[in-house]
């Protein structure tokens, strides 16, 4: 990884397999849909998840299979919308965390 930390991930080939499992299922189960289709259900599902920390951040009790629960949506509707758009978040992810870690290793005060 163009002399990176080694603490970055060798390999993103599960993701990758993840994110084709899913694929394959979305085709058979569902009518294909739009990526905004997807974009839309992701922005609803952090949002979910995002209010269940506020409820904690706000002293209000929250079961902790909730959690989970939402994490798990955020995570399907990520796979939905990169299939439907053809992102291939392994490549993606694993581009991103090089730039990130070559931006470490010249920058390591932030």
């Amino acid at each position: 990884m163009d002399g990176g930390s080694s603490r970055l991930p060798r390999s993103y080939d599960g993701l990758r397999h993840l994110q084709g499992e899913f694929d394959a299922y979305q085709r058979a189960a569902f009518p294909e849909r739009e990526p905004r289709f997807f974009a839309l259900e992701l922005a609803g599902e952090t949002g979910e998840l995002a209010n269940l920390e506020k409820k904690v951040w706000k002293g209000r009790e929250v079961e902790a299979a909730a959690f989970p629960e939402e994490a798990a949506d955020v995570l399907i509707a990520l796979l939905n919308y990169a299939n439907a758009r053809g992102i291939d978040l392994a490549r993606a992810v694993s581009e991103k965390m090089a730039e990130i870690d070559r931006r470490r290793l010249l920058h390591p005060e932030r």
